[in-house]
């Protein structure tokens, strides 16, 4: 306290101007309208400038939140899809009864862990099986099909990456429905991989969409990449060809895991086939 009256004593003259300079100015200011309305002006572009920083920065620490709703609404509206459901139609007499019923729903997740520059690449994501997922579910995000879960626990799963060497999807050409599979390409590049053992009656275009058949784990249509060369090696009686992914795995943030209400039913019945092989 000693030493702060003492600064004050030693600066007193300071004070003194800097009190009698404001007065002045709060009184030129205040009985003269030009000036006074070029103080307002200036203290309202100072106080939005703060405020806009101040909500800018508000709105940077509010993208998780923003994030985390626009996965789940991206989730809903998929579940919304007619791909999600499937047609049980019966024809009676010509009459055609149709009831839509769902077949697919989708869990939103978020990637906690991922890796794109090994020989087989993983993701890990916040949802286990407390919130419903199990081994075998295929996992996509808004661009593409992204893998497959092989293992679970209460909290988190892990992904089987596309970009896997025993990673391996239905698909087929998004124009012709010309069946084929869907694997990483030998070169281990992130963003092509080889879509493999299409008919040679095929006539596929560079370009071409190339999409999940259905067959899988994967609902039909989900984009996976486009054709960007005709043909590569190894494809003996059948056509192998280079597809551009069109997701881009190093930037995972969000993914949907598909949750196939049938695929029990089916496994079980596709098992009673196999013995009899």
């Amino acid at each position: 306290m000693r030493n702060l009256w003492r600064f004050i004593s030693n600066y007193n003259a300071f004070f003194l101007f800097l009190i009698f300079e404001i007065a002045s100015l709060v009184i030129y200011i205040k009985n003269n309208s030009y000036p006074r309305a070029e103080f307002i002006n200036s203290a309202n572009n100072v106080a939005g400038g703060f405020y806009e920083k101040v909500n800018g920065l508000y709105a940077y620490l509010s993208l998780k939140d923003v994030n985390d709703s626009l996965a789940r609404e991206n989730a809903h509206l998929r579940n919304l899809l007619k791909t999600s459901y499937y047609v049980d139609t019966v024809t009676r007499q010509k009459v055609s009864d149709t009831v839509y019923n769902q077949q697919y729903e989708y869990i939103v997740a978020r990637v906690i862990n991922n890796s794109v520059n090994k020989t087989n690449n993983y993701l890990t994501i916040n949802k286990g099986s407390k919130q419903g997922i199990a081994t075998g579910m295929g996992v996509i995000c808004s661009k593409g099909i992204v893998g497959k879960v092989i293992f679970v626990s209460d909290h988190f799963a892990l992904v089987q990456s596309l970009l896997h060497k025993d990673s391996q999807f239905s698909a087929m050409l998004a124009s012709t429905k010309e069946i084929g599979s869907i694997a990483w390409g030998e070169d281990m590049d992130p963003h092509k991989a080889v879509l493999k053992e299409v008919s040679n009656n095929a006539q596929p275009k560079l370009g071409e969409w190339v999409v999940t058949s259905g067959y899988s784990l994967f609902p039909e249509g989900i984009p996976i990449g486009k054709i960007s060369s005709l043909r590569i090696k190894g494809g003996g009686y059948s056509l192998n060809m280079g597809v551009a992914l069109s997701v881009d795995f190093s930037k995972l943030e969000y993914v949907n895991v598909v949750y196939n209400k049938f695929a029990k039913e089916q496994d079980a019945l596709e098992a009673r086939q196999k013995k009899d092989e």
